[in-house]
């Protein structure tokens, strides 16, 4: 999901996102161990897709406190 989107969406929704985003990355890591996995490239872009959203929501969180 690029910023841009993510933006658009509410704390509610950027927690879900998030909440969304860290059980994939789990499945991902899960494939891997029993090497399942073919695509490792993956597991990269969901840790950094996770981050992406975090970063937005402490971005709105910064916005409301002040």
């Amino acid at each position: 999901m690029k910023t841009t989107e993510l933006r658009q969406k509410n704390a509610d929704e950027l927690q879900a996102e998030i909440k969304d985003l860290q059980k994939a990355h789990f499945n991902l890591r899960m494939q891997k161990a029993t090497q399942q996995l073919g695509n490792t490239a993956q597991l990269g872009q969901t840790r950094r897709a996770i981050a992406r959203a975090k970063t937005v929501l402490a971005e709105k969180q910064q916005v409301v406190a002040q």
